[in-house]
C-alpha cells in the first residue's frame, strides 16, 4: 500500500508500522512526525519513547538527499531514550570501492546496531522506533528484530526498499536485503510504500 498524504499518525497507536522506499522519499521525515506527534500532541513521557537510529549521516549524492537521522527533522527526539551507536554507520553500497569492503562496512554496522538492540532489549519501552532498519538486516537476525518488534506496544519504522543504490559487485547484497525486508513487511501491522508522491 502506498503512503497516503492525508495519514493519520492516530492509527499507529498500539500497532506495528512501517514505511519503506526508496531514497529521498520520506521515510525519517515522516518517522521524525511520527515522534513529534507523540511527545506533542500526546504529551507522551518523553523516556517511554526509545528510538534506535542506525541510518547514516545526511548526505547529498547525484542532487539526491541519502541517510539522514531523526535527529535532523526533529531536535526535541533526542529528549526520548535515544541509544547512541558504538560507531558511526557506513553507507556499505555507497562508500565500498569493492565486494570485500562492502561486507567489512556492512560488518561494522551490525556490530553497532545489534548492540544496541540488544541494549534495548535490556530496558525495552512501550514505544519502539527504528530509523533505516535495512542496515542492521544487511547482515542481522531478521527473526531476532521480529520478536523485539513484536515485543512492543507500539512500533514505527522505516527501510530503504529500492533500486537506487546499487554497484555491479552489490547485486546479492542488495538481493538479500530485499529478502529480508519483504519478510518484516509480510508480517507486521501495517506497511506503506513511500514515494516521491509521499513528501510534501
Amino acid at each position: 500500500m502506498n503512503f497516503p498524504n492525508n495519514f493519520h499518525f492516530a492509527q499507529c497507536i498500539g500497532k506495528h508500522t512501517l514505511l519503506h522506499g526508496e531514497t529521498n522519499t520520506g521515510k525519517t521525515f515522516y518517522t521524525a512526525k511520527f515522534v513529534q506527534y507523540l511527545l506533542e500532541e500526546k504529551a507522551m513521557e518523553p523516556k517511554l519513547i526509545s528510538i534506535l537510529d542506525f541510518a547514516p549521516k545526511l548526505q547529498k549524492i547525484n542532487d539526491l538527499k541519502i541517510g539522514g537521522r531523526i535527529e535532523d527533522y526533529y531536535g526535541k527526539s533526542m529528549e526520548t531514550t535515544y541509544y547512541p551507536l558504538e560507531n558511526e554507520i557506513i553507507p556499505p553500497r555507497l562508500n565500498a570501492k569493492n565486494k570485500t569492503q562492502l561486507f567489512e562496512y556492512a560488518y561494522q554496522n551490525y556490530v553497532s546496531t545489534s548492540k544496541a538492540l540488544n541494549q534495548y532489549q535490556t530496558a525495552p519501552t512501550p514505544i519502539l522506533i527504528i530509523n533505516d532498519l535495512s542496515i542492521y538486516l544487511h547482515l542481522g537476525n531478521k527473526f531476532f528484530l521480529l520478536k523485539v518488534i513484536n515485543g512492543v506496544e507500539t512500533f514505527f519504522g522505516n527501510s530503504y526498499f529500492g533500486n537506487s543504490i546499487s554497484k555491479s559487485f552489490s547485486k546479492l547484497f542488495s538481493l538479500k536485503e530485499k529478502r529480508r525486508i519483504t519478510y518484516i513487511i509480510k508480517r507486521i501491522d501495517k506497511s506503506f510504500q513511500t514515494n516521491q508522491n509521499s513528501l510534501i
